[in-house]
């Protein structure tokens, strides 16, 4: 396995520092002269790994506090710009890393003062959008680029070694699929073909299952400590791992617990408490143990005839407390 990733200065193509890039896989074309808009926790990384792979990482924008500090780990040598002078400065790409909501917007303006030139790759890392919010840079010559890391960053150095074999959802016109795939390739990681418009459900997915997962864990955390339970992150660790792992291994198959095997009063019990102790967790239990219930069907863990008293304790939007004794 290659060593853990770590930010170091370019070095002139053919040194052997340059063969130490093999770490995230030296560039196959020529080294680029890139720009990055957006010191957020991703802009700053990949800024961070560019570098590492032997590309020049000229100018970056970043007047928060927290973007400074980022740079400070991450990118220390870099000088911060407006994002026009970035633009300006990024030869060869312009990375933009920035919110979802304010891509669109970040481009327009790009496009409008000029800064933008006919040939500059222009390439934005998010997930929900493709090339159609690149119309404006694609408008004056740009080649227009989404690429996305399917991964979560906290914006510290730590990242650099998550990046290792990871994939990028990946829009490209086809004459910059090649360049695409070694930039990727550069960065250590394997593209992820997807369409402009499968974009919003590649992205939906991604979020559905690791944003939402962390809201699960934490509700599970809360859960656990209104139980008693000290150290809820002990009991949960081994669980969760292996819950994970047997999910990704085995698919629906790996259902466990009381909804795959129909077991309504159980189920019941488990809303009554919810609601009298943390009645916000409701709506989502409900929610959750529905799906798991059509799945389980529809996998065959859960025979619909063994089905009917559990669908009828998740069809009732406020669960009705019952004594353990009637169920």
């Amino acid at each position: 396995m290659s060593a853990p990733l770590r930010p170091r200065p370019a070095a002139p193509h053919g040194s052997a520092a340059s063969r130490d890039r093999a770490v995230i896989g030296a560039p196959s074309s020529r080294l680029l002269t890139v720009g990055v808009v957006g010191a957020g926790r991703v802009g700053a990384v990949l800024g961070a790994a560019l570098v590492a792979a032997g590309h020049r990482v000229v100018a970056v924008t970043g007047d928060s506090g927290a973007s400074q500090a980022r740079l400070a780990l991450l990118l220390p040598e870099v000088p911060r710009r407006p994002a026009a002078a970035v633009a300006h400065a990024a030869a060869d790409l312009l990375l933009i890393a920035v919110p979802d909501d304010a891509l669109a917007g970040v481009v327009a303006d790009l496009a409008e003062r000029g800064a933008l030139r006919p040939g500059q790759i222009v390439a934005h890392t998010s997930g929900a959008h493709g090339l159609t919010v690149l119309s404006p840079a694609a408008a004056v010559g740009a080649r227009p680029l989404a690429l996305h890391p399917a991964m979560t960053f906290t914006g510290t150095p730590d990242d650099l070694a998550r990046l290792e074999g990871i994939s990028y959802g990946v829009t490209a016109p086809a004459e910059l699929r090649p360049l695409a795939a070694r930039l990727v390739a550069d960065l250590g990681g394997v593209p992820e073909w997807v369409a402009e418009s499968d974009r919003p459900l590649y992205h939906a997915a991604l979020a559905h299952g690791a944003n939402h997962l962390v809201t699960l864990v934490n509700e599970a955390t809360d859960r656990l400590r209104d139980a008693g339970v000290a150290r809820p992150e002990k009991v949960l660790a081994p669980l969760l791992r292996a819950a994970l792992e047997n999910a990704l291994r085995l698919g629906d198959d790996a259902l466990t617990g009381p909804v795959s095997r129909g077991d309504a009063g159980t189920v019941q019990r488990h809303l009554a408490r919810l609601a009298a102790t943390a009645p916000e967790s409701v709506p989502a239990y409900l929610a959750l143990a529905r799906r798991t219930a059509d799945r389980a069907i529809a996998a065959g863990r859960l025979r619909p005839v063994d089905a009917q008293s559990l669908l009828g304790v998740l069809a009732r939007s406020e669960p009705i407390p019952r004594t353990e004794g009637a169920l």
